[in-house]
């Protein structure tokens, strides 16, 4: 009897065993997703001071090249594929496929008549009016000056070399190089990449003209007392070597010190501005449309929460400050902007100071406000897509003010300067990404979601259709059996604020199976792991449903900016548990509403932040959460970057007293302390597999170390992979990690054991 017992037993749990569906998630891999998309959005590339424009056009039946005119409300093809593949081929002596030119480094003369463009490193001209197509000139890497910053008037060229900045007349190579400064250093340098210790070598400079071409500014950063850190290149031949470079962590002292210099071209001669105003301040420059008499520049502290905005007299260096924006708990960096308006007579700012992104319009020599742009409710405004200086207009982004539409759809609007006449331009209630004329008069409109098929048209500035441009060719992905994703909305856990996701499925998905739920996180509060426009895989989504599981991602309160400045603010001194509970929560709530959720198995992963997040909630809440995949986390915000853990954990000013020689002083330190995961250690009950790239110089591999430290500590099992000469993205080893998290998760919340000894597919029948 015991061993039929055994026997049934046994044939319980081969049946109680789910197979993963590998040959699926293979199929449905974004790499292999990617070669059945075709083009899902125009690119307009307008004429010179012309409404007209030209963009490429990929379907099934290949790629296209079209020329619109807006005024005629025309679109005809550039040239004839056919008649241009053969001038082409009679001219290389070689074969061209007319279904897919492979066009390189396109670009429209200021003549609005020659296209120029590469083929092999060959250069040809082909004139849109006559058809013709002539040989251009040899490109070499040598002759590309990628290290040349041009000024407007293509009068000089301005490059950095042995840290210092060097000026050069045009069209002579030979020409010769006036060294502009002789202050530069390794950490203290003229070059975009002050790191690179090459003396000889031209290189791209961190300078920048002004429009005039009259003078040039350079912002340079002083690293020289900043404390080093190092990955080693363990691939390195024949020894490894030590990379070294500079990195301020949240508290330190010695942190990078930003400075200001104007160079003028007519004499050669510098000045040093003396931008300080705050402790550790962070500045940006803003210019003016032609003339270079002012810089307009803005000043963040070091907490974050305090901005002023001045502008640069640059015959003199003077500073004249205009005005300053407090904002409580720090300013938000992603929207954060300055146009300046007609050479600085006007300013149109950007801030969060009634807890709602708007717009305000400033007197640009006083700093008085004149007037708040955005007018109309309670709503986010995001990027400024255009300014009509002549119409006194301004075209944006906006978020959540239309109430019947998601709130994370970028939506286009206008208004008057003075704050009247806001109008809606996209009526359409998806995702908008918009493209101006110079003129202001038209913009091209992309617009989508996850459910709904990219669009493209074209548009006058009062919103009306001049005419449908593009609608993207799915027909190879539905023909594959592949399925749009499903938008959702839940409760967070306060019961109150309504949270979105998105939600895949296997595309054989039966509702009357049981399927664990994972979910793809990402903690903000910059952007949320949830895609709001149109996506073929959702990074790694599609391809893990496939498995047989239900893969959701959503965001959660303190998640995006896109929200009120409550929300996105909700994590603010809470940098590790602030979207925990949330993530938790409406994982309940898809299982309350689906009976096909599984909630006893439930995984959840992510990248970077993500890693953090989800090693994070496997810990915090061990009896929920079953399995984790944490790549590249950074699991101790006490060793991330000092700008973001400072600014979205908090900071704090301390200043210590004390006697030197029987005099008092005050000593200023700086308080920034941030929760790990790797206090969390001693609560592991599921199953974690923590990745990381040892050469990542931005989440240093010492984040994923000192968990794994703790973890042993604890005698907890786990598993670990370090990818030898990988940065913070994986690269050619993302496959490879891809496949490990599919075997993962399928052992752990399905029982499929089918690892073979090589990271491939099992063999489907064993």
């Amino acid at each position: 009897m015991r061993i039929v017992f055994l026997l049934l037993l046994f044939s319980f749990s081969i049946k109680a065993q789910k197979k993963a569906n590998f040959k699926s998630a293979e199929k449905f891999s974004q790499k292999n997703l990617s070669k059945m998309l075709k083009s899902t959005s125009v690119s307009p590339k307008w004429f010179k001071e012309s409404d007209k424009f030209w963009y490429s056009y990929t379907t099934t039946s290949g790629k296209n090249f079209y020329i619109v005119d807006p005024t005629k409300r025309s679109k005809s093809k550039l040239f004839d594929n056919l008649e241009f593949a053969a001038k082409l081929s009679d001219l290389t002596r070689k074969p061209i496929n007319h279904n897919d030119l492979e066009l390189e480094e396109i670009e429209l003369d200021k003549d609005n008549r020659t296209l120029r463009f590469q083929i092999d490193s060959i250069g040809y001209k082909y004139d849109i009016y006559d058809k013709s197509i002539a040989i251009g000139d040899t490109i070499s890497e040598e002759e590309e000056e990628d290290w040349a910053t041009y000024a407007p008037d293509s009068s000089y060229i301005v490059f950095a070399k042995d840290h210092n900045l060097f000026l050069m007349e045009v069209g002579d190579k030979d020409s010769v190089e006036i060294q502009l400064s002789n202050d530069g250093d390794r950490w203290f340098s003229y070059q975009r990449k002050h790191g690179d210790t090459t003396s000889e070598k031209r290189m791209k400079a961190r300078a920048a003209w002004f429009k005039d071409s009259k003078k040039l500014y350079s912002n340079r950063s002083d690293s020289r007392k900043v404390d080093e850190l190092f990955v080693i290149n363990t691939l390195n031949k024949p020894r490894p070597e030590l990379e070294v470079y500079k990195y301020a962590m949240p508290g330190e002292m010695n942190v990078p010190q930003e400075y200001l210099e104007i160079f003028n071209i007519s004499d050669k001669s510098k000045i040093d501005v003396e931008v300080k105003k705050y402790i550790d301040q962070t500045i940006s420059l803003h210019l003016t449309q032609k003339n270079s008499d002012r810089l307009y520049m803005t000043r963040l502290n070091r907490t974050s929460d305090t901005l002023d905005v001045s502008y640069v007299n640059t015959s003199d260096g003077s500073i004249n400050f205009l005005f300053e924006d407090v904002n409580h708990p720090y300013h938000n960096w992603n929207y954060r902007q300055l146009a300046v308006i007609n050479e600085g007579k006007e300013l149109i700012y950007w801030s969060e100071k009634n807890g709602w992104g708007q717009l305000y319009l400033y007197d640009g020599n006083t700093g008085r406000l004149k007037n708040k742009i955005t007018n109309g409710g309670y709503f986010i405004t995001g990027r400024i897509q255009d300014i009509d200086t002549l119409g006194r207009k301004v075209y944006y982004q906006s978020f959540g003010r239309e109430k019947d539409i998601d709130p994370y759809y970028s939506m286009i609007y206008s208004s008057n300067f003075d704050g009247s006449g806001m109008k809606l331009l996209t009526r359409e209630k998806f995702n908008h990404k918009v493209n101006f004329s110079e003129s202001s008069k038209y913009f091209v409109d992309n617009y989508s979601s996850v459910d709904h098929l990219p669009t493209s048209l074209l548009r006058d500035v009062s919103g009306n259709i001049i005419m449908k441009l593009e609608e993207a060719d799915l027909s190879l992905l539905y023909h594959a059996g592949w399925k749009m994703p499903e938008r959702f909305k839940v409760k967070a856990d306060d019961g109150i604020t309504d949270l979105y996701g998105v939600m895949y499925k296997p595309f054989d998905f039966d509702p009357n199976k049981k399927y664990p739920i994972i979910s793809y996180v990402y903690p903000g509060p910059q952007v949320e792991s949830f895609r709001n426009d149109f996506t073929i895989s959702g990074r790694y989504n599609t391809a893990l449903a496939q498995l047989g599981f239900i893969v959701v991602s959503m965001g959660h309160r303190g998640g995006s900016p896109m929200r009120s400045k409550y929300y996105h603010t909700f994590g603010y001194q809470n940098l590790r548990d602030y979207a925990l509970a949330d993530d938790k929560r409406s994982l309940e709530q898809l299982a309350e509403r689906y009976t096909w959720i599984d909630l006893d198995k439930v995984g959840i992963f992510g990248h970077s932040g993500g890693g953090f997040m989800s090693t994070a909630a496997l810990l915090s809440y061990p009896d929920f959460y079953d399995v984790a995949c944490s790549s590249a986390g950074n699991h101790d915000n006490n060793i991330y970057n000092k700008w973001w853990s400072e600014t979205h954990n908090g900071i704090e000013a301390v200043y210590n007293k004390n006697k030197d020689d029987d005099e008092e002083n005050e000593e200023l330190s700086w308080d920034a302390k941030i929760k790990t995961n790797q206090s969390l250690a001693k609560n592991l009950k599921g199953y974690l597999l923590l990745t990381h790239g040892n050469m990542d110089n931005n989440v240093h591999p010492t984040n994923t170390l000192r968990v794994a430290d703790e973890l042993i500590k604890e005698g907890k099992r786990f598993d670990m992979m370090i990818f030898p000469g990988k940065r913070h993205g994986y690269g050619d080893f993302r496959s490879y990690y891809e496949k490990m998290m599919w075997y993962y998760f399928s052992e752990h919340l399905l029982g499929d054991y089918r690892n073979n000894i090589d990271i491939n597919l099992p063999d489907s029948n064993k």
